[in-house]
């Protein structure tokens, strides 16, 4: 498949990135910065574009099968929650604009359900450096859930995230945390890659969220 992949350079970007092109699919890699993408592959093209710039977006999409977003304002940003929320309404119009069918969102922990009608963002136990960010992609999930005109899928990683190893060896969820045997809900950058790669090309979350976990 041709896909445009948003945030290629970026913490969940750059795994997802080679899980693609290791699958033998045509990716144009999205950036703020091309110098951070070193990777040399055939089927690479690396772009340099404003997600911000809906217009100058559209057509850089046109003609992909699927868009993957791993796109992140930053933590530092001090206007985090906004511009995530701009950020991303940005790459769903463009995607639309474009004509691309499909758009698949890396979001955050937050949304999941802790228990019946409590978000972990919402918990006291949530941390608070990643509160805001963590709630702007909750707000980001509940506008996307209204969308008609694309085949989104929005992945909420494990509530902890961290590089490792590709395994390949997870168990899927869809609303709440999957916890493990010791009670972790936990993920590798690398196996979210998978994930998500994994849903392009099985389509078994249309407009649905899902998540995963060891």
């Amino acid at each position: 498949m041709k896909i445009a992949l948003i945030g290629a350079s970026g913490f969940t970007g750059t795994p997802l990135l080679s899980e693609l092109l290791n699958r033998g699919h045509q990716v144009t890699a999205i950036v703020r910065n091309p110098a951070k993408i070193t990777t040399e592959n055939p089927n690479l093209k690396v772009i340099a574009a404003d997600v911000n710039n809906t217009g100058a977006l559209t057509p850089l999409l046109s003609g992909h099968d699927a868009v993957l977003s791993a796109f992140s304002a930053g933590i530092t940003d001090e206007n985090l929650y906004n511009d995530f929320l701009a950020g991303s309404r940005s790459i769903q119009q463009a995607a639309k604009d474009a004509g691309v069918p499909r758009l698949l969102v890396i979001g955050g922990a937050g949304s999941l359900y802790i228990k019946p009608g409590v978000q972990l963002v919402d918990t006291p136990e949530f941390p608070a450096q990643w509160k805001t960010g963590a709630a702007a992609a909750r707000d980001y999930y509940e506008e996307l859930k209204k969308e008609n005109g694309l085949d989104w899928t929005f992945l909420s990683p494990a509530i902890m995230l961290h590089p490792g190893t590709r395994t390949a060896q997870f168990r899927l969820g869809t609303d709440e945390p999957v916890f493990d045997a010791a009670g972790k809900s936990e993920i590798s950058v690398e196996d979210l890659a998978v994930a998500l790669a994994d849903e392009l090309e099985k389509k078994q979350f249309i407009r649905k969220r899902f998540t995963l976990g060891y």
